[in-house]
């Protein structure tokens, strides 16, 4: 029976929403996708449709209908949502005994055998929850910090494996899956050699081209990524028959659709898992994907939900970690890098290897002290070492392979850049510096890619690349950045001259030109034809938006010394002015929690410097906001931690450092970088070193990752902190 709404009959209402969604689904794969799926006759009828339906009924006619924004471009925002089930953590087994001990716990837990048992490859990917809906997907999300996530449902429909709606006759009303977004080792390989290509800088790893494919704004350029899911968890199941064990799981959601992997395995003893472990230890670089352990699960619910969760991950599973890969492979020199401060470092150049899935040539030596302490030469057959995304280690010199060719590395005395003479600042000091700070080709490279960076402006379009192209000299050319000051007046009309060298992409030299015998040098932003590349509108599109950036931002991109991410949020959100905080006395500063006497006086001394006022000044005029503005209403997290003050150490699997201590201040708690009487917890990761010895010497309440998203969420009352990790 029709019923009418609004005046609107239901079948016209009903046939509105239909088209609706049928040109909503078109626009997405002609514009997103690049993959139509019907013609243009056909889209163009729906859209007849739709109008003269709307024309009929007016009230149909809102801000969201296809009539209204045909062809619009479709960006991501990333906003907040909360999880319809917490997104837990795993615990990890380095060893056989710890293997052992946790099939020892789950037998005495449940008073039986726990097997059979699912044993699966733990991808390095990033953690994804996909949400459905009567069969359809209605959101994805990151896993953030286990409970509330960053809504990319547009970036991950993008990904061909991901099923719009669910197939098949058993489909539950609500259904939210677990998986891991990833790409390929030759995807990866691929998009790096595209973006050395657009003179842009490479991903360090398949794991951080996912999520970095994952997070972009416009959803066409995760389109072109060749991004994959795998499937591997239930979050919530409801209006269907639930499955039994987590190998039925997997078959269900094969025949719904959704894509799960064939390398994993149903076993009955512990026994079978080791095999299952030993044989893919062998073959880690077999599989397609990087995979960093394997998961092993007890396959049947019921005994699941017999063993429950601990605070830090579910009893019934746990992830087992190979070891870090380490190869051999020849030293070929030693040299220096100047940094934004202008340390001296210097690193390894080494002949290419694969490791850990990636090529790796250069690994840092972090000074020349280090570089005695190692006795490494130049020369040496080195043992080199990465794990997950920790940078390229140089472990150790193989000195049975010496041949007496091998020299020592000799650190330089004056600026490769520059030419300034180098100098220690103090003595006894471990580290060298530039002293030529303003005029320094590196040290101004640095800051400007610094300041692009994600701790900082956040304008992606300004790579290590694009930072040296804009700070180069190149005679007749002058650069058009010449300090930070410069950053924010950049035009098209600056742009488009500008020349960079081009490089070899395996030795770094500049190329020769076979013609003149001279280094070949191309313009950077501008194609063939002088006009503008997409990626120089781009970069101004983001500097405009940079302008906006919160107070902290703005703090960090000034690369003062000393002054990282807490510290500048500790500022920011004290004084909310960076006038006020140029204008506060050094002990007004150094009161700050977080702060203390060493920032408090490198701020003072950094504003000292006339060049440096100059940089604030100009960065006023060209409009970037000097000032913290007060959250909306109703944007506010629940203040779960007010009152409180944590510590941060240590390496999380959820959270950068930064986004930690985002996550304790947007709670209304205090993120310091030091451990005192007054630290109401400490936070620890894998690593976590002397702030954790200093904590437990005090009696500070420390927690791992799972309490911590706990805390987060219920404050203190919903941990318990008698157990240290």
């Amino acid at each position: 029976m029709s019923v009418e709404q609004d005046g609107v009959p239901a079948a016209a209402r009903e046939r509105h929403a239909e088209l609706s969604e049928l040109i909503n689904e078109a626009n997405w794969r002609y514009y997103v996708l690049d993959a139509p799926t019907v013609s243009d006759a056909e889209y163009d009828a729906w859209m007849r449709e739709i109008k003269e339906l709307e024309e009929a009924h007016p009230e149909l006619r809102t801000p969201d209908s296809p009539t209204q924004r045909v062809g619009a471009p479709i960006s991501t925002t990333f906003a907040k949502v909360r999880h319809v089930q917490r997104m837990e953590s795993l615990d990890n087994a380095f060893s056989d005994e710890e293997l052992a001990a946790w099939e020892a716990r789950t037998r005495r837990m449940l008073e039986r055998e726990p097997g059979p048992y699912l044993c699966e490859l733990k991808i390095d990917g990033l953690a994804i929850s996909l949400l459905y809906e009567k069969g359809r997907l209605v959101r994805a999300a990151t896993r953030g910090d286990g409970v509330v996530g960053e809504d990319v449902t547009h970036n991950v429909r993008t990904i061909a494996e991901v099923p719009y709606r669910l197939s098949g006759d058993d489909v539950p009303d609500l259904l939210e899956v677990r998986g891991e977004v990833y790409l390929t080792v030759a995807a990866f390989e691929e998009l790096n050699r595209r973006l050395l290509d657009e003179g842009k800088q490479p991903f360090a790893n398949p794991r951080n081209s996912a999520a970095g494919s994952l997070r972009q704004k416009d959803p066409r350029i995760t389109a072109q990524r060749d991004l994959h899911v795998i499937c591997h968890g239930i979050g919530r199941w409801d209006g269907s028959e639930v499955p039994k064990a987590q190998s039925e799981t997997y078959e269900r959601f094969k025949a719904m659709g959704l894509p799960v992997s064939d390398l994993y395995r149903v076993v009955d003893t512990l026994d079978e898992v080791r095999e299952f472990i030993a044989y893919y230890q062998r073959h880690r670089h077999d599989t397609p994907y990087e995979i960093d352990g394997v998961v092993v699960k007890v396959d049947d619910f019921g005994k699941q939900r017999q063993l429950g969760s601990t605070a830090r991950a579910p009893r019934w599973a746990i992830a087992y970690k190979y070891p870090p890969v380490e190869v051999t492979t020849k030293l070929l020199g030693i040299e220096v890098s100047v940094g934004r401060t202008g340390r001296v470092t210097p690193y390894g150049v080494m002949k290419p290897v694969k490791v850990a899935g990636s090529t790796v040539e250069r690994a840092t030596l972090h000074n020349a002290d280090e570089v005695r302490r190692k006795g490494v030469l130049i020369g040496d057959t080195v043992v080199l070492r990465k794990a997950g995304d920790v940078i390229p280690e140089i472990v150790k010199p193989v000195e049975e392979l010496r041949d007496g060719s091998e020299r020592e590395f000799v650190m330089p005395t004056h600026c490769p850049e520059c030419g300034t003479e180098l100098r220690r600042e103090r003595e006894g000091d471990v580290d060298i510096r530039c002293p030529n700070s303003r005029s320094c080709p590196a040290q101004l490279r640095e800051r400007i890619f610094f300041a692009a960076g994600r701790g900082a402006f956040e304008i992606s379009s300004l790579g290590y690349v694009a930072a040296t192209a804009l700070t180069q000299p190149l005679p007749p050319q002058e650069p058009p950045v010449r300090t930070e000051a410069d950053l924010f007046d950049l035009t098209l009309e600056r742009l488009l001259p500008i020349r960079t060298l081009v490089r070899d992409q395996d030795t770094g030299l500049p190329k020769i030109d076979p013609k003149t015998g001279e280094p070949k040098v191309v313009r950077f932003f501008a194609n063939q034809n002088g006009e503008p590349k997409k990626t120089t509108l781009t970069l101004l599109e983001q500097l405009e938006q940079a302008k906006r950036a919160q107070l902290w931002r703005v703090i960090v991109a000034l690369s003062i010394r000393h002054v990282g991410p807490v510290a500048a949020q500790a500022l920011a959100a004290e004084f909310r002015s960076l006038d006020r905080i140029f204008a506060a006395s050094e002990e007004e500063l150094a009161a700050v929690e977080g702060v203390g006497p060493t920032i408090a006086a490198s701020i003072r001394e950094w504003y000292a410097v006339d060049w440096h006022r100059e940089i604030v000044e100009r960065w006023r005029r060209a409009g970037v906001r000097m000032e913290e503005e007060a959250p909306a209403a109703g944007e506010e997290l629940p203040k779960t931690l007010e009152g409180l003050t944590l510590v941060v150490t240590g390496t999380l699997q959820n959270f950068s450092r930064d986004s930690a201590n985002e996550a304790i201040q947007a709670r209304g708690g205090k993120a310091t970088g030091s451990v005192s009487k007054k630290t109401s917890y400490l936070v620890a990761g894998e690593n976590a070193g002397s702030k954790l010895d200093k904590a437990i010497k005090l009696g500070v309440p420390v927690l791992d990752e799972a309490q911590f998203l706990i805390l987060l969420e219920k404050g203190p009352e919903g941990i318990s902190t008698t157990e240290q990790p």
